[in-house]
């Protein structure tokens, strides 16, 4: 994995630590981060492209 990868998910991953506790219940929690996962690694080419 290059450096721009683990930084974007490392951001990603670090946001959703931050906002967990807020999210409710730890089954709402695991869902909301599996969207965020799937909508970070849909929307990664895009950004590798622009870059």
């Amino acid at each position: 994995m290059d450096a721009l990868s683990l930084l974007y998910y490392g951001l990603i991953c670090g946001a959703l630590g931050w906002a967990g506790p807020r999210l409710g219940r730890p089954a709402i929690r695991f869902g909301i981060g599996v969207l965020v996962g799937l909508v970070a690694a849909g929307v990664l080419p895009a950004l590798k492209a622009m870059i």
